[in-house]
C-alpha cells in the first residue's frame, strides 16, 4: 500500500514537472515571437496603404514624379532583385556544392583543413567587407556598377551557407548507399554525381533557399557593387552590366530621403521584401518536414 502511494506521488510530481515544462516552453515562444509580429505589424502597418497596382509596374523616376502626385513604383527594383539573386545563385551554387561534396566526401583530403578555414572565415565575415570585396574584384576592372557584381557580392553571402549545408545533407546519406555503388565498379565520383547527391536533393535544396533568403535581404554589399537605378533599363543587358536597383538597397535609400512621399514606398518595399524572405523560409521549413 505504502508502496502504491508512493509510485502515485511520483507520478504526480512528474505530471505537474511536465506541466511546468510545456507552460514555460510556450511563455518562451511567445516572449521570442513577439518582437517579430511587432516588427511585421508596424512594417504592414506603415506600408499598407502605398501598395497598389502602380507600385508593381511603374519606375520610381525623379523625386518630383512623386511630389507631383504623378504614378509611381518599384517595378525596377523587383525586377533588379530577381537578376541579381538569380545571378548570385548561379555563381554560388556550383562552388558551394563542390566544397560541400569535398568536406564530405574526401574527408581526409589535404586541401580540406584550409578550405574549412576559408568557409568559416568567409560566413562570419560582414556582409560590407564582401561588397568590398566584390567592388575590388568586379567594380573597379570594369569601370562600372553592375548587376553582375551585387551578383558576386551575395554569392559571397551564399557560398559558405550553401557549402556548411551541402556537407551537412550528405553526411546524413548512409555510407552503405556509396559502397553499393563503389561495388558494382563505378568510380568514386560517378557515385556522389548518381546516387549520393539525388538522395540528399531535399536537403540541399532546402540549403539553397536559406542561403538565397539570407542574401536577399543584404543591403551593405550591393551599396558598392549594383549601387541602384531609379529606372528600368532599355535592355536586358543593362541589368547585368550596369547599375541596377534591389529591395533591400532602395528601403535603405527610401528610408533616408526627405520626402514623406518617398518614406511609404520604403515601407511598402519592407512589406515586399519580408513577404519573399519568410516565404522562402516557409517552402525550406517543408521541405525539411518533408524530408523527415
Amino acid at each position: 500500500m505504502c508502496s502504491y502511494k508512493k509510485t502515485e506521488k511520483s507520478l504526480l510530481q512528474r505530471k505537474i514537472h511536465d506541466k511546468f515544462m510545456v507552460a514555460l516552453l510556450m511563455i518562451s515562444t511567445i516572449v521570442v515571437m513577439t518582437p517579430l509580429i511587432i516588427i511585421v505589424g508596424y512594417v504592414v502597418y506603415n506600408g499598407i496603404g502605398a501598395i497598389n497596382a502602380d507600385f508593381f509596374t511603374q519606375e520610381l523616376g525623379s523625386p518630383t514624379r512623386a511630389i507631383q502626385g504623378r504614378p509611381t513604383g518599384l517595378v525596377h527594383t523587383m525586377v533588379g532583385t530577381a537578376v541579381v539573386d538569380l545571378l548570385a545563385l548561379i555563381i554560388s551554387a556550383p562552388v558551394g556544392i563542390g566544397a560541400g561534396i569535398m568536406l564530405s566526401e574526401y574527408p581526409d583530403h589535404k586541401l580540406n583543413p584550409f578550405l574549412r578555414i576559408m568557409n568559416d572565415t568567409l560566413n562570419g565575415m560582414p556582409a560590407i567587407l564582401k561588397g568590398l570585396l566584390a567592388f575590388a574584384v568586379i567594380v573597379k576592372p570594369m569601370g562600372s556598377f553592375s548587376g553582375l557584381a551585387g551578383g558576386v557580392a551575395l554569392a559571397f553571402v551564399m557560398i559558405p551557407i550553401i557549402a556548411r549545408s551541402t556537407e551537412s545533407a550528405l553526411m546524413n546519406i548512409p555510407w552503405s548507399i556509396r559502397e553499393a555503388g563503389l561495388a558494382i565498379g563505378l568510380p568514386r565520383w560517378r557515385v556522389v554525381l548518381s546516387t549520393v547527391i539525388p538522395a540528399a536533393r531535399t536537403g540541399l535544396v532546402t540549403g539553397f533557399l536559406i542561403a538565397f533568403a539570407r542574401a536577399a535581404g543584404e543591403a551593405a554589399p550591393l551599396l558598392f557593387t549594383s549601387f541602384g537605378n531609379n529606372y528600368l533599363p532599355n535592355h536586358w543587358t543593362g541589368m547585368i552590366f550596369g547599375p541596377v536597383d534591389t529591395l533591400p538597397q532602395r528601403l535603405y535609400s527610401l528610408a533616408i530621403s526627405p520626402y514623406k512621399e518617398w518614406h511609404s514606398m520604403g515601407w511598402a518595399a519592407g512589406i515586399v521584401l519580408l513577404s519573399f524572405v519568410i516565404i522562402l523560409f516557409v517552402i525550406s521549413r517543408l521541405l525539411t518536414k518533408q524530408k523527415h
